[in-house]
């Protein structure tokens, strides 16, 4: 808990220096962490098809980080409001909480435990508002330190408030989907979702691509679609693992006697006895 904690605090201080575009993609490095410690800690076999997607995580990371765009600096919580307030970004957002309030109202209670994008779908539309009010916070708490108060700006707190009611849907809903449907299924799904919804939406509000070439964005996607595949693959490996093997099953009834019977395939042998046979066991 305690380490889990400082990783998450770190990823908040990452969104302050670096373009969400750039942050939220490497997240699958803690995907490629985690299944090498459970290797060698839980013995948990690493099959090759994980390894595949480990080596796809972080040959897309280096893609994503070599042609990454610069942070842009901001000098208050106002520019950054008037950022959030700029036409494009009001759309998506007013999409987004539409969006939201359409699955919620109307598809939850009625598709939500046969379709797993309806959970997974206001998981990631409200987190991608997350991260840009997050980052916004980030900034403010930047320039608080440096000497420029931003406390009494009501834009703060506005992105507070927004902060706080996202997260607390997102993890509602998360933990509605984790309950319902399989792990394996939910991570890479709510990765894909949430990621790209994220990129969308600081791309929008911060203008994170303004200044690059077709070039470096062509690179950037490539990278992330390289990640995406990643964690795909790991999951799958994951699945795989985790389901139980696909041997033949040999039953055999055997009234009377308890002569050992060999199949074919000896993987699995069940002998069932009748009540009066002398090996009948209560």
């Amino acid at each position: 808990m305690l380490t889990m904690m400082i990783g998450e605090v770190a990823n908040f201080v990452a969104y302050v220096f670096a373009p969400a575009v750039l942050v939220t993609p490497l997240g699958a490095l803690s995907i490629i962490v985690s299944a090498v410690l459970a290797h060698f800690m839980l013995k948990e076999r690493l099959q090759k098809l994980g390894v595949l997607g480990c080596v796809s995580c972080i040959v897309g990371s280096v893609v994503i980080v070599i042609h990454a765009p610069q942070e842009h600096s901001l000098s208050s919580v106002e520019e950054i409001w008037n950022l959030a307030t700029q036409p494009a970004f009001l759309i998506y957002s007013g999409a987004a909480l539409s969006i939201v309030l359409a699955l919620v109202l109307h598809f939850e209670p009625r598709y939500g435990h046969t379709n797993i994008l309806v959970y997974l779908g206001i998981c990631s539309l409200t987190g991608s508002l997350t991260v840009v009010s997050i980052k916004a916070i980030g900034i403010a708490i930047k320039l608080t330190l440096e000497g420029i108060s931003q406390i009494a700006y009501p834009q703060t707190w506005l992105f507070v408030t927004v902060a706080v009611v996202c997260v607390i849907a997102q993890l509602n809903y998360l933990n509605k989907a984790l309950d319902t449907f399989n792990t394996a299924i939910v991570s890479p799904i709510y990765y894909v979702m949430f990621t790209t919804l994220t990129i969308v939406a600081s791309a929008i509000m911060f203008k994170d691509w303004s200044g690059q070439n077709v070039s470096n964005i062509a690179s950037e996607l490539c990278g992330f679609i390289t990640v995406l595949s990643g964690t795909v693959l790991l999951h799958t490996a994951r699945e795989q693992e985790m389901a139980p093997t696909a041997a033949s099953i040999s039953w055999y009834i055997n009234r009377g006697s308890a002569d050992t019977l060999k199949s074919v395939e000896e993987d699995h042998f069940v002998m069932l006895l009748s009540s009066d046979s002398p090996d009948y066991v209560k």
